[in-house]
């Protein structure tokens, strides 16, 4: 059996599609497990949900991103950590569907499975055991750890999954020792260069085979239409999460 393992999403539409195109056209990627951040950071909030929901082979978890834009929309209390992207995400609440809200509500944090005798987990990230119920006011997101090894045992110390799935941070994340494969491929949605990382499972008898993949798309269009929407937090979005890619022109001025 093969699947397929995307995460960070983040509000890129045209990205999703590029890699939901060479998914399809493998043939033989049974399902895909989306690990969190579907929204948030990018403007194309509608259609990735719409893309995401409309299908029957993908699973999701909720990302921190996804669970303040949530709290917004659906009234709750919003999370003290996320304060600094309040307005950014007020922003997405308010032109998000309000169809989806019942829709994210019933995701869950995490996903287990068990693949020819082998365990999996699929996560946003790591939380402790007690927080994984609590609201996201609770704040029970981990924050930013060096891509390595040794950060990921101490991450998921206690899990004895041959196969741990995550995303939150956006580098990419490909790691193993003798019992475990660590494995995160790096934001979809949020990229340097016009590239959407994800990552190929296939389950073995013996073991789990990973490879890492990216699709190449036009993001132009997706890029320019930060300035055209007025999106907030633009300039500091434009310049973290995609790499100045913008030109200057299209900047605040």
């Amino acid at each position: 059996m093969k699947f397929a393992v995307i995460t960070d999403v983040h509000g890129n539409a045209r990205a999703l599609e590029a890699v939901l195109a060479e998914i399809d056209a493998f043939g033989d990627v049974s399902h895909i497990y989306c690990l969190g951040d579907m929204i948030g950071i990018g403007h194309e909030t509608n259609e990735v949900l719409g893309i995401l929901f409309g299908r029957n082979d993908v699973s999701m978890i909720t990302g921190n991103h996804d669970e303040a834009v949530l709290a917004l929309a659906a009234g709750r209390e919003y999370p003290r950590s996320h304060l600094h992207v309040l307005a950014h995400h007020q922003w997405v609440a308010d032109g998000m569907d309000k169809g989806f809200i019942a829709k994210l509500e019933k995701l869950p944090r995490v996903i287990r499975e068990e693949f020819s005798g082998h365990r999996v987990l699929f996560t946003h990230y790591h939380m402790e055991k007690r927080k994984t119920e609590v609201p996201i006011s609770e704040d029970p997101f981990s924050q930013i750890v060096e891509p390595n090894l040794d950060s990921a045992e101490k991450m998921f110390s206690g899990h004895h999954e041959s196969l741990i799935c995550f995303g939150h941070h956006h580098p990419r994340h490909f790691f193993h020792n003798d019992h475990t494969i660590y494995l995160n491929p790096g934001a979809l949605g949020c990229n340097d260069k016009p590239e959407a990382p994800y990552a190929i499972v296939e389950a073995k008898d013996e073991a789990f085979e990973v490879e890492i993949k990216s699709a190449t798309y036009d993001n132009k269009a997706f890029l320019e239409a930060y300035d055209k929407l007025q999106v907030p937090e633009r300039d500091f979005i434009l310049r973290i999460f995609h790499g100045g890619q913008a030109s200057a022109s299209l900047k605040k001025r």
